[in-house]
């Protein structure tokens, strides 16, 4: 009589565990469906991370957890390569990210003198400044290669009985190369990015590019002549960054005057030798130094609550990132234009022309 007792119970026990088993592994489910979104975990995860990293999207170690800096991660690759800004990776998101990893591949294997649709960088912004110089190409270098790019690319081809491919060969770079009154042997050395004197440079689609996440930055903020150093570690709608050191975070603090604020502040952002106007805002947020990068945290800095910690440097006594912004960038909390950034973006680029900066 007591083992049948015990049946029905250690029956609901294998039950519960077997549905304990089903909930961990959900996302699982979701991942041999061909979507990852936020909040799932798992091998794929880690997968997609890595893939985003080697693109350049992913600036921290892949942890197998989806949470908010992937997903900024997947948008920001999405609104480069004309995808759905969902931050979901789908079919389509992770076809392009197959697609972005096998010309890398091609691209590393042809010794870097090939450039294709897709591809970003310094070598991307300097073809673009060729393509511009000799007329085929009327929008400022941003250093992605979009359609607009290939389309130019194609053209300079036709006109010169190259294959109409749309890629910058070794046949295409030479002949840009002979176009522009370069040796082959000079090509690399007088290839250059944008004029110094262009200081305003829209964030989406340029600024974002030349600044992207994981590059570091000198800031000049002008109405105190104050230098200090930063790192882009996050952001999307404008760069999210921080101090490179704990004496750069004192440089930052006696500029706002020993206390942290938003006030707006005109500066000039200094990115591999190329002077952008931009806009700071001095009040750390969204992190705590003191705990690991991305993980969750119950209270972040700024009057934050809960979330990822978007603490990426350690030990600049610094807690969470703060704002910078471009012309044309936006809050991420209303996906707005802040106009105030915008008065000192355009202060910091009159300055920069009138200074000779």
């Amino acid at each position: 009589m007591e083992m049948q007792k015990k049946k029905p119970a250690l029956l609901t026990a294998v039950l519960a565990f077997l549905l304990i088993i089903l909930l961990v592994n959900t996302s699982l489910v979701f991942a041999a469906s061909g979507v990852l979104k936020e909040g799932m975990s798992g091998s794929e995860v880690t997968s997609l991370q890595r893939d985003l990293k080697t693109l350049g999207y992913f600036n921290e170690e892949p942890t197998g957890y989806f949470g908010q800096i992937t997903k900024e991660a997947v948008i920001k690759l999405q609104a480069q390569n004309g995808l759905e800004k969902d931050g979901i990776a789908g079919p389509k998101t992770l076809a392009v990210i197959k697609n972005l990893l096998s010309q890398k591949t091609a691209t590393r294997s042809s010794g870097g003198s090939l450039l294709k649709e897709g591809m970003s960088g310094s070598s991307v912004t300097s073809l673009q400044k060729d393509l511009k110089a000799l007329g085929y190409l009327s929008v400022d270098p941003t250093g992605y290669f979009g359609s607009l790019t290939k389309e130019a690319v194609k053209k300079l081809q036709a006109k010169h009985g190259l294959e109409q491919d749309g890629v910058a060969g070794p046949k295409t770079l030479a002949t840009i190369d002979r176009l522009m009154g370069r040796t082959s042997t000079a090509s690399t050395a007088t290839r250059g990015g944008l004029s110094s004197k262009d200081y305003l440079l829209s964030w989406f689609g340029n600024a974002e590019n030349v600044f992207s996440i994981g590059s570091t930055a000198q800031v000049y903020d002008i109405r105190t002549g104050r230098t200090f150093n930063i790192k882009r570690t996050y952001g999307y709608n404008h760069a999210d960054c921080e101090t490179l050191t704990a004496n750069d975070t004192k440089i930052m603090l006696e500029i706002y005057g020993g206390s942290w604020s938003w006030e707006r502040r005109p500066i000039i952002l200094t990115v591999n030798g190329r002077k952008i106007a931009a806009s700071m805002a001095g009040m750390p947020h969204a992190g705590v130094d003191s705990a690991p990068a991305n993980t969750y945290v119950k209270s972040r800095s700024g009057g934050y609550g809960g979330g990822d910690n978007l603490d990426s440097v350690k030990g600049n006594n610094m807690n969470g990132v703060f704002d910078i912004h471009f012309l044309n960038s936006k809050t991420h909390g209303t996906n707005r234009v802040d106009s105030n950034h915008q008065n000192a973006v355009k202060e910091a680029a009159n300055w920069a022309e009138k200074n000779g900066f």
